[in-house]
């Protein structure tokens, strides 16, 4: 098998990529087309009507990566359109098939077929999907969810534009800058008009809210930053929460949440009458009140030395790097200094390939933009798959971090590749962008590792939704490890990190723990609320929901909401980042802290929990590794220590 050809971004690059996303896209919709006429005048109760299920499966995976990645990467307004255009029709396809009363009865009448372990779960989640779209209910129901499917890819296709595009910026003096890394002040001009831009990109302005000492000019640029996609995506989302809702309803569930929840980990919405997802939030913070109280007030006692007597948007981050600084003898400034983009990028590499087994080859390959570099992946003399770097920020691109698939691997028929998609800057990088950097590696990982299945369902990271984070959050340990941190971090003079710094750094990160905990809840407490209760007022709500959760209060004539990303993707779900984070806990007490590199714990844990991908339920693949179910107590422990 060879991996997927792409178009050279050097030729005639629109027409080039615009017949391939058409060829990708559009004829991967026709195949699957077909493959799905073929299934419905199978014998019924044939196995291999499966198979013709998988075969349309792959053909609209495939489509779809292509336009979802594209959409989201390529410089060319052009391809961008036709992506999304196409990424419309996918999900078209998508909604039409699994409202197709014929297809559901062939699925359906190899119940009592002779199947595999494998084919039988395939099956079985087929099914249940079939089910979740109301394929059993009344013809005038199906229209109107196939309509709401329609008008709801419509709306997140526009509120991760307006974010996308709506990039902003705050124009600040020359002084302000004072207290910024002299790399950062360098690539930051000032303008004709006397000020300095800072842009709502990530490597703007998040070190100038770390790093400026002046607290007006940080409130500016935080109001700019937290303002992102508004007001456009208030309209957008007040749409979007409402026919979730509808749609929710009309299958027969009380809510969005309980609709959504019943294929995760958690595995309903609501238990008991009441709200699983709201209990488990509620759960979390109050593990994290008290840890998160006697943050706080270390930050209050600092920032009363300066005359601020509240801790917001504008200054959390300020004051959690000068209490590091001061308390902890950590300046995040001094430690940049070992963390240049280009040793961090190939010790990522270094590390990963050690501790997995896999080696990464570099390959020049038609890419979309020149910053993207690739390397085919190998385990022995095997070739996994091909991974893609896109890892700095420009204009119309995704500016968060995430892993996009391009393909999904399947056994004997197409390699799996993936995306890595960030917004670092080129030069040094702040720790906590490292940390980021193996959390969205861990990703990309699973993805390549899960991709020699033989059905696509199963393929890279496929398992519930709120178990999909927790190899991610488990790789960051690696970050914080002095002897891997020894092997790539180091300053222009060669000199590794210290050991006691490394020491201080983690000592500084554990003092935030409960603040940042409880600052998660208070995320995942808005993505739940506003699909279970759709409140009229959604600024007042989020107001509401800082109080009750968030102890960093928010900043006036803002709105977080519109600029959230996750309220589309992760919708009611976002308390899988700490779901996840319980999980990754009691997945590390696996591994042997005093050497991480340990090669038979990693090639246990890549052989139980990642290749399996979704072919498993993340439950059992869990007690797998561990020997037992996981628990709440390894996360306790490091929560309380």
């Amino acid at each position: 098998m060879e991996p997927l050809t792409l178009p050279d971004s050097k030729s005639d690059s629109e027409s080039a990529w615009t017949d391939w996303l058409e060829e990708r896209g559009r004829g991967g919709l026709r195949t699957a087309a077909d493959d799905i006429a073929a299934l419905k005048i199978a014998p019924t109760g044939d196995p291999a009507v499966l198979e013709l299920w998988n075969d349309a499966a792959i053909a609209v995976s495939n489509a779809s990566a292509a336009c979802s990645l594209l959409s989201s990467v390529h410089p060319d307004p052009a391809v961008i359109e036709l992506a999304e255009q196409i990424e419309l029709e996918v999900e078209a396809f998508g909604t039409d098939l699994y409202l197709d009363a014929e297809v559901h009865a062939q699925l359906a009448a190899l119940a009592d077929a002779d199947l595999d372990e494998p084919a039988q779960r395939v099956l079985t989640l087929a099914l249940r999907a079939f089910r979740r779209q109301g394929v059993h209910l009344d013809e005038d129901v199906r229209a109107r969810v196939r309509d709401l499917d329609r008008r709801l890819t419509d709306l997140g296709q526009a509120f991760g534009r307006n974010i996308r595009d709506g990039r902003q910026e705050a124009r600040v003096t020359p002084e302000a800058l004072a207290g910024l890394p002299a790399d950062w002040v360098e690539a930051h001009p000032v303008g004709e008009d006397g000020l300095v831009a800072v842009s709502t990109d990530y490597p703007d302005t998040h070190p100038f809210l770390r790093f400026s000492t002046d607290a007006d000019a940080r409130r500016e640029v935080a109001t700019t930053f937290f303002n992102l996609g508004w007001p456009a995506n208030e309209e957008v989302l007040t749409e979007l929460l409402g026919l979730r809702h509808e749609k929710a309803t009309l299958l027969g569930y009380p809510d969005w949440p309980s609709y959504d929840a019943e294929v995760k980990m958690l595995g309903a919405g609501r238990s008991d009458g009441g709200p699983a997802i709201g209990a488990f939030i509620d759960d979390i913070a109050g593990r994290a009140e008290g840890p998160a109280r006697r943050d706080l007030q270390v930050l209050l006692d600092r920032a009363g030395r300066d005359g601020v007597d509240r801790i917001d948007l504008s200054n959390s981050r300020y004051y959690l790097d000068t209490v590091k600084r001061e308390q902890y003898q950590v300046d995040a400034q001094e430690v940049r200094r070992y963390f240049r983009f280009d040793r961090v990028h190939d010790g990522l590499l270094d590390v990963t390939g050690r501790l997995f087994g896999v080696r990464y080859e570099p390959v020049q390959v038609p890419v979309w933009h020149e910053d993207v570099s690739s390397y085919d992946v190998h385990l022995g003399d095997q070739r996994l798959g091909r991974i893609h770097l896109d890892l700095h920020p420009r204009a119309r691109k995704y500016n968060h971090a995430a892993q996009f698939t391009l393909v999904n691997g399947v056994r004997d028929r197409q390699l799996p590749e993936g995306v890595l998609v960030c917004n670092f800057g080129r030069g040094l990088m702040e720790h906590s962008e490292v940390v980021t950097l193996f959390h969205e590696f861990g990703h990309l990982l699973h993805h390549v590792l899960a991709g020699r299945h033989e059905w696509v369902r199963f393929a890279g990271v496929a398992t519930e939704w709120d178990f999909v984070e927790a190899p991610s959050q488990l790789l960051e340990e690696w970050a914080w490890d002095h002897a891997v941190l020894a092997g790539f971090a180091r300053d222009e003079d060669g000199t590794a990190i210290p050991a006691e710094l490394v020491a201080r750094m983690r000592a500084a990160e554990e003092f935030a723990k409960g603040l940042l905990a409880r600052t998660q809840m208070f995320y995942a407490a808005l993505a739940y609320e506003f699909h279970r209760d759709r409140p009229a007022d959604l600024t007042g709500r989020m107001l509401e929901l800082y109080d009750r959760y968030s102890l960093v209060r928010p900043l006036p004539d803002t709105h977080f909401y519109a600029g959230f990303g996750h309220l589309d993707g992760y919708t009611s779900a976002y308390y899988t980042y700490m779901w996840s984070l319980v999980i990754a806990k009691d997945l590390l007490s696996a591994f042997d802290r005093e050497n991480l590199m340990a090669p038979e714990v990693a090639a246990r844990y890549r052989d139980r929990i990642l290749a399996p991908g979704g072919s498993g339920d993340a439950a059992d693949l869990v007690a797998d590794f561990l020997g037992r179910p996981y628990d709440f107590a390894a996360f306790a422990d490091w929560l309380n220590g």
